[in-house]
């Protein structure tokens, strides 16, 4: 029987979470995709089946303040898309989202995002 990689563990947890954790237009999902290198979230609205807001460690703003190409992967670029995802949700008239993690703990990056988000607007 052959073992589950951890990419495969971590898309059972999402799919577990996904039954329970629904984007409405009153309260989209953020969703959080976390690769070594980079960051990327979403606030989707999932009865529409549309993304409303995205931000990623590779966009031109975030990009620009990190110090090499590396360093979208690590939790101070995490904390930036945290910032740019709530000024541009906040900009579309979005303050109250359902938080995903995607399936990762709750630890690090993706800690420093949601913080990071909290603090500039979004409540969750």
């Amino acid at each position: 029987m052959a073992l589950m990689n951890k990419n495969q563990a971590r898309q059972k947890r999402h799919i577990r979470v996904r039954k329970r954790v629904i984007g409405s237009p009153e309260r989209p999902r953020l969703n959080v995709y976390r690769s070594t290198n980079n960051i990327y979230v979403q606030v989707i609205d999932d009865l529409a089946g549309r993304t409303l807001v995205a931000a990623s460690s590779l966009d031109a703003s975030v990009r620009d303040a990190k110090a090499s190409k590396s360093a979208g992967g690590n939790i101070e670029a995490a904390k930036a898309v945290g910032k740019l995802i709530a000024e541009r949700a906040t900009a579309a008239g979005i303050t109250k989202v359902v938080f995903d993690r995607g399936g990762y703990l709750y630890h690090g990056r993706v800690q420093g995002l949601a913080d990071a988000a909290r603090e500039n607007g979004l409540d969750f």
